[in-house]
């Protein structure tokens, strides 16, 4: 609660620091900054959620994400706090100016990083870390600019009347805790399902610029000489025009973005709550991409290779029954489904729009046979940890198939925790097999070994194999506008009892039979990583 001010203690006040001519009575000039206060705390913290979730988003990576966007904050508010200090002798210009620079920085910032991806995200070099060190720049130059708002505004609520320097702190303070907080729960709750990242940051950005427009303009007027006013004005319509421009042409922004990154030839793209989902080609002749979250999840270039080296090895048993983890797709069902003992197939996604699209678009519901007509396949959207962790533990599924995105996805850790892979080995039946995709071998071995080494401390046998891809891009997990360059895939197949032995099941393919996949697990075996300790939730080591 904020508490009536108390008198500063005698002292002499800078001689720029005399009472401020107010057009208001105290009590409501001083209401009036701290209102202001909250209302930038509340539009600094979404400025800093939309770095963290941009950037997650654009990487896949949101822990070291959200470590160098917070920070890189903290420390540029530090920094901005010690250089407000010579500001104190203009305090109501320089904050009206810190203020309108805030809104345009901080509202375009989503914009600007996003071009940079869409447009140059795959230039590689020199600039292949382009986006990230602009994220670095946005947090920098945002946090500059929010250290820089409290001296000034305590210099300004010192102003209306000079008070003991430990309540005006608290009563300054407490806005500001109040309106990060109120910021804070808008940003997932509000601003992104109803507005998305582009809109909803312009918007902040514009409300930023007014209410600081409208603190300096309209309380401490009389501070400026008419010059500044009309500066100041100027430049927060300026501001206020390039925000409102800005938002009008954020759809086609939006397109054209879209465009670059997955090419033009997208058929479908929408959101669901803060994910997006574009699927591409599939008509007269061109392959067909799915993209979640602007990573590849399906493509038909060669996603029947990936799809049968994950599943039929892990068929050659008993498979009456049958849990796939991911795969909303429906592509790995497809395959299970080529089984005629596979008695019932649950499959449980995440995304309920991936389920539905892969049910209703008729090139990709071509593409997985149209599994979802099917009586034999059931579907539940859930998290697929929480689901096996309520789940009655009854050992049922002959067969579980992990198709998740990467490891080192940090969204996906969880699911290639020790952990996790203790509930997945409480549901197996007796003889039953479990197969996990594990990431690229070639590229990333250190993180395939450490999955393989989390499911033998969950108590399972393994052999791990790899499959080279005509397009190391079609497993999940790439992301869009990356290079289509050769590469690998990296599974382990795992069971409860005996290290299981690696066959094609009762049919053989081109790409999966007996020979290949012998040469498949030497090839795997060749790479081993000794010494790799299990990844869990509390200390993931992807």
């Amino acid at each position: 609660m904020i508490e009536p001010h108390a008198p500063a203690p005698p002292g002499a006040p800078p001689p720029w620091a005399g009472p401020a001519r107010l057009p208001v009575r105290q009590g409501t000039g001083r209401f009036l900054v701290l209102a202001c206060v909250f209302v930038c705390a509340a539009c600094g913290l979404v400025y800093e959620l939309e770095l963290v979730a941009l950037a997650s988003y654009l990487t896949g990576d949101t822990v070291t994400q959200a470590s160098v966007v917070l920070s890189v904050m903290v420390f540029a508010m530090g920094i901005g706090s010690l250089a407000a200090k010579r500001l104190r002798r203009t305090a109501a210009a320089a904050f009206g100016a810190l203020e309108a620079l805030l809104a345009l920085v901080g509202g375009c910032s989503a914009m600007a990083l996003y071009a940079v991806f869409a447009w140059t995200g795959d230039w590689g070099g020199l600039w292949a870390s382009g986006p990230r060190l602009l994220l670095v720049a946005f947090s920098l130059a945002i946090g500059l600019l929010i250290g820089a708002e409290v001296p000034l505004l305590m210099e300004l609520i010192q102003r209306i009347r000079r008070q003991d320097a430990g309540g005006a702190v608290a009563d300054l303070f407490a806005a500001d805790y109040v309106g990060a907080l109120v910021g804070g729960l808008a940003f997932p709750f509000l601003l992104l399902p109803l507005l998305g990242q582009l809109t909803g940051t312009l918007l902040t950005g514009a409300v930023n610029a007014v209410v600081g427009g409208a603190l300096v303009l309209g309380l401490f007027r009389r501070d400026l000489s008419v010059r500044a006013r009309w500066l100041l004005l100027v430049a927060n319509l300026a501001v206020l025009g390039v925000l409102a421009t800005a938002t009008v042409l954020a759809d086609d922004f939006e397109r054209a973005a879209r465009e670059a990154v997955y090419g033009k030839d997208v058929r479908v793209a929408l959101r669901t709550g803060v994910r997006e989902i574009a699927l591409t080609g599939g008509t007269d002749g061109r392959p067909l991409d799915l993209y979640v979250d602007g990573r590849l999840r399906v493509s038909s270039h060669d996603g029947d290779r990936y799809h049968e080296a994950l599943v039929h090895p892990a068929m050659d048993g008993p498979h009456a029954r049958v849990l796939v983890l991911g795969g909303g797709d429906g592509l790995a069902a497809r395959e299970v489904l080529e089984y005629p003992g596979v008695r019932r197939v649950d499959i449980v996604a995440l995304d309920p729009a991936v389920v539905d699209l892969a049910r209703r678009d008729p090139a990709l519901a071509r593409l997985n046979d149209h599994v979802y007509g099917d009586s034999r396949v059931h579907v539940s959207t859930a998290d697929a940890f929480r689901l096996l962790r309520t789940a009655a533990p009854v050992p049922s599924y002959d067969v579980v198939i992990a198709d998740l995105p990467d490891p080192g996805a940090t969204a996906s850790t969880k699911l290639y925790s020790q952990e996790f892979y203790g509930l997945v080995r409480r549901v197996l039946a007796p003889g039953g097999r479990l197969v996990v995709h594990a990431g690229p071998l070639s590229s990333c071995p250190r993180v395939f070994w450490t999955v393989d080494a989390t499911l033998r401390a969950a108590g399972l046998r393994t052999t791990p194999y790899r499959v080279d891809g005509l397009d190391s891009g079609s497993a999940p997990g790439r992301t869009a506008g990356a290079s289509r360059a050769p590469g690998d895939w990296g599974f382990v197949l795992a069971s409860r009892g005996a290290r299981p032995v690696l066959g094609p099941g009762p049919r053989e393919t081109a790409t999966v039979t007996r020979e290949s996949l012998q040469a498949a697990a030497r090839a795997a075996e060749a790479t081993r990583i000794k010494g790799l300790a299990a990844s869990t939730l509390l200390h993931p080591r992807y």
